[in-house]
């Protein structure tokens, strides 16, 4: 499947073998991590390790009002003291809510809890939702782009973690109530965990999904950087993890059949990675129709120049480069890897692709077909970047799934 021999911090990752994968598909657990602490989140680096040395989060290390996502209006969800700061690094293990695998350190059991039941969630949210390692990155630059007009001074001078601050990490107790309207929100977050008050409100969610066999390969390379992930081992293993769910954030199935029963609603819109990559300037269209921000020729025209690939690589506030090696070592690989689609075929092996499609099969039964169920996909990357890329001119019923095994579940 993947480069063989590659390494993570001097590991060897053996060579592809030919075996078949057994594959079998175990029930979820449903058992709930319980909370660290009795006090509400823990400290940034209790609970954040090395992530306090990250430029875009030292400032948030010196705050002292309880975290918490609160309402509007800023009434907390506890008024306990964050505990006095204990180091403590990224650990490369997981815990378990709900039967969803999250990383230990930018993720625990109070902030995902804290996530599914904050009162706020605005009308005019924006929410990007995606799979890892779906196109969140570039969702992110390309309503980054839509919301200033085309304007690129945001996108080359304010992180993109910042424009977009994920929902359910530890640090977002601390920062989504002080964003200003319209926020743009990223999750990953199943839509089983997703805030129970944003099916009330008018808010709007873009989901982004992928060729999943795509997003095995840039999973893969994408865990042997990240600090905060385990060593996802040999691609046999990696793969087999995969499809069983045992990966941060669960099986991509049940993440992408839970959303795409939001279709249908006016707040949600349903892209995938393939439409972007197939037509540009036609999915940031359909982008604005949706948001009813609709663009002059210009300022489309600079949405699409500066969100492409190699426009993104090339943009230091968009590539992660300025997360510290702690976060993402830099050194084993890049963040933006390739952004093709169809690279699958160059790391797949006969038995691997058997595998995948015997569970792909199982799993999808039944559901709408996607692009890369349809048509042959490209796999020619981007042009290389350019240092600075110019344009030629400038209340709905919840639809969550719910289980019997978890009468809470929403």
């Amino acid at each position: 499947m993947f480069t063989a021999n590659e390494k993570r911090n001097h590991r060897e990752v053996l060579p592809l073998g030919s075996q078949q994968i057994p594959i079998n598909i175990p029930e979820k657990s449903q058992t709930v991590a319980e909370p660290t602490s009795h006090h509400g989140l823990r400290s940034w680096h209790e609970a954040c390790g090395d992530l306090a040395v990250s430029p875009a989060f030292l400032s948030l290390t010196h705050r002292q009002e309880a975290p918490h996502l609160g309402t509007e209006e800023g009434e907390p969800c506890s008024a306990a003291p964050s505990p006095a700061p204990s180091p403590q690094p990224v650990s490369g293990e997981y815990f378990r809510y709900k039967g969803i695998l999250f990383p230990v350190g930018l993720y625990s059991p109070e902030s995902i809890s804290q996530a599914e039941n904050t009162s706020n969630v605005r009308d005019d949210d924006i929410f990007i939702i995606t799979y890892p390692k779906s196109g969140t990155t570039w969702m992110i630059e390309i309503l980054s782009l839509i919301l200033k007009n085309g304007d690129p001074s945001w996108i080359r001078s304010v992180p993109i973690w910042e424009r977009a601050p994920w929902c359910e990490t530890i640090i977002s107790a601390f920062t989504l109530q002080d964003q200003t309207s319209p926020r743009l929100l990223s999750s990953h977050l199943p839509i089983q965990l997703f805030p129970k008050a944003f099916f009330s409100t008018k808010a709007k969610v873009i989901y982004l999904s992928r060729n999943p066999r795509d997003v095995v390969v840039s999973f893969y390379h994408y865990s042997k950087i990240a600090r905060q992930l385990k060593d996802p081992g040999t691609p046999d293993q990696f793969l087999e993890n995969f499809l069983k769910g045992e990966v941060q954030f669960g099986s991509w199935f049940d993440h992408i059949k839970g959303w795409i029963r939001m279709q249908g609603r006016e707040n949600f819109l349903l892209l995938t990675y393939e439409e972007l990559q197939r037509d540009l300037q036609g999915s940031v269209q359909r982008i604005c129709e949706f948001l009813g921000r609709p663009l002059d020729e210009e300022a489309l025209g600079s949405v699409v120049a500066h969100s492409t690939f190699g426009a993104m690589k090339a943009n230091s506030m968009s590539n992660y480069t300025l997360l510290p090696t702690s976060l993402l070592d830099h050194r084993q690989g890049a963040f933006l890897r390739k952004g093709v689609c169809g690279d699958w075929k160059n790391h797949f092996t006969v038995a691997q692709s058997e595998a995948f499609d015997r569970v792909y099969r199982e799993q999808m039964r039944g559901v709408q077909a996607f692009p890369w169920d349809e048509a042959p996909e490209e796999t020619s990357p981007d042009p290389e970047p350019q240092p600075q890329p110019q344009p030629e001119t400038e209340p709905e019923p919840d639809p969550r799934p719910v289980q019997a095994s978890d009468p809470a579940h929403p």
